[in-house]
């Protein structure tokens, strides 16, 4: 047995790495209930905290009430509009920015300029652009997530190799066939990571912007009772953003895994061990084209006519690359 495996720690199983989560949430309640209860008043002044079962018993009392649903359906509504609109439009407009140079110079221009500025800084503008708040919501939830995932797929567009368009230009293939077999394939990665982002920004902003112009919802609901000095029915507002949030985000990284299975994975695996070489030795999971394994590999071949590779045509490696992709912009 290699060094590598004797130190190999092995981590919880699924069951454990659920206890464990569940035991570490415990705990911070514990913790949040005993400073609360026992009015701990250091620097922080946890004494005006309601504790872990004021806030439990606000909840009860809003589940058991219709305004929590309503509100629940009408953030998700709000949430899911604004969100799949700036899916469809941010991933379409940056294949479209990265793929094309006169896209590029009409809308780059505008769109950077255009993307500092926070979403709920455009509150007024909604607020004068749209009839009714409601669309005004859902325009400011759109701009929240639009500008992360525009950027996350322009990014991943421009990333891709020109060696595998040429491959299907070779194969006969036309510009709809690059499109669908190698730059939205080759780029989900980015894009997903893009979406991960965009939807913990949406629940920012369009929470923002219930407090400020909404009629219902879960960020309206919230400021009503800060207004009101319910301060359990506040933390009740600020849990359920929280779980809604984690539901979301977890479900777009979830799609996002099962679209792009067929990606090697390079995050470490809780129950795996060290897989075997062909020597017989244990060595660490690696990713696939690492220039460090392949040239392992390599002298432990015995290729002794292999030459490494020096910066110099590592760099006009990089400056051929960079040639061969401005071509094949259209």
């Amino acid at each position: 047995m290699s060094g590598y495996a004797r130190k190999a720690v092995r981590y919880p199983r699924r069951a454990g790495r659920v206890a464990l989560r569940a035991g570490s949430l415990v705990a911070d309640l514990g913790v949040w209930q005993l400073l609360t209860g026992l009015d701990i008043d250091l620097w922080l002044r946890f004494s005006q905290f309601p504790t872990v079962t004021d806030v439990a018993q606000a909840f009860a009392d809003r589940l058991s009430g219709p305004d929590y649903w309503t509100d629940l359906t009408d953030s998700l509504t709000r949430i899911l509009s604004g969100f799949l609109l700036a899916a469809a439009l941010g991933v379409a407009t940056g294949v479209l920015v990265a793929r094309s140079r006169l896209a590029e110079d009409l809308l780059g221009p505008v769109l950077e300029v255009i993307r500092p500025i926070p979403a709920i800084a455009l509150v007024p503008v909604a607020i004068l652009l749209f009839p009714s708040n409601e669309q005004g919501i859902v325009f400011i939830t759109f701009t929240a997530a639009f500008f992360p995932v525009l950027v996350s797929t322009r990014h991943a567009v421009r990333a891709l190799t020109p060696v595998w368009e040429e491959a299907v230009l070779t194969m006969g293939g036309g510009r709809f066939r690059i499109l669908s077999s190698v730059v939205l394939p080759g780029a989900l990665p980015g894009i997903f990571g893009g979406l991960s982002v965009g939807i913990g920004v949406s629940w920012i902003c369009v929470i923002s912007a219930e407090m400020i112009s909404g009629q219902y919802g879960v960020g309206y609901r919230t400021w009503q009772d800060y207004t009101v000095v319910d301060y359990p029915g506040v933390f009740v507002g600020m849990a359920t953003i929280g779980v809604l949030g984690w539901l979301t985000s977890t479900a777009v990284e979830v799609l996002g895994r099962r679209l792009t299975h067929w990606l090697p994975r390079t995050s470490y695996d809780a129950g795996a061990r060290p897989r075997a070489s062909r020597s017989g030795g244990q060595t660490p999971a690696t990713s696939v084209g690492d220039p460090g394994i392949q040239g392992a590999g390599d002298e432990g071949a015995g290729d002794k006519g292999a030459v490494s590779r020096g910066p110099l045509d590592q760099g006009a490696d990089s400056r051929t690359t960079e040639e061969a992709r401005d071509e094949h912009l259209v």
